[in-house]
């Protein structure tokens, strides 16, 4: 199996309801930060990455038709080399604001968390801190310097990707831009919608905000 879409757009960019929405549209499994949780030997792989040791991207990824969100994201670059003839598919929130104050309450929030003595959760927050610091910025945790580097993502994505391989996909945009790029029929049912703030700040044990 080799991938179809490679998900260049960072974590809280409706990347959970793009996992589900491709798993529809190729049938077959879509790699999300999700699967980390359920694949404990994909972790120290991962670590390993951020690290700066790569791991063969066409073996790691054999069975599944597409990624999304971290840590697969940092490595676009790198696995849409390997996988020629995939789209390469930018998630984003309407501005770097939205992104920040979704991902400040959610995946840095669990990042910025102290050890607790759970090895599979401090090997899980281990990774992620390496991950933000090393793949993204070492600022993370700043507002104006996440912000930065979070347009600088999407930008260099828009810069390097040719247009005919690129989707620039916002949550509101649906199912018709990823349809169109794949040569596919646009699903009668609506787009997923899952995994907003109160939904991964329930699902980590989290407060909800609302």
């Amino acid at each position: 199996m080799t991938l179809r879409v490679v998900g260049a757009g960072l974590g809280r960019t409706g990347t959970h309801s793009l996992q589900l929405a491709l798993q529809q549209l190729l049938d077959g499994p879509c790699y999300h930060m999700i699967e980390v949780f359920g694949r404990p030997d994909d972790l120290p792989v991962w670590h390993a990455a951020v690290n700066g040791q790569q791991p063969d991207w066409n073996a790691f990824f054999a069975d599944y038709v597409a990624t999304v969100d971290w840590p697969a994201c940092a490595f676009w670059r790198e696995i849409s080399a390997a996988n020629p003839d995939a789209v390469i598919l930018l998630s984003t929130r309407n501005s770097a604001d939205a992104w920040w104050q979704s991902a400040i309450k959610t995946i840095f929030a669990i990042g910025d968390r102290p050890p607790t003595g759970v090895p599979e959760f401090d090997a899980q927050r281990a990774m992620a801190h390496d991950m933000f610091a090393n793949t993204f910025t070492r600022g993370w945790l700043d507002e104006a310097d996440a912000k930065r580097a979070y347009d600088a993502h999407n930008a260099a994505v828009r810069a390097e990707v040719p247009p005919d391989r690129l989707v620039d996909w916002r949550p509101g945009d649906g199912w018709a831009p990823i349809c169109a790029k794949l040569g596919l029929p646009v699903p009668s049912e609506p787009f997923p919608h899952v995994n907003t703030t109160d939904d991964f700040r329930t699902m980590l044990g989290m407060e909800p905000l609302s």
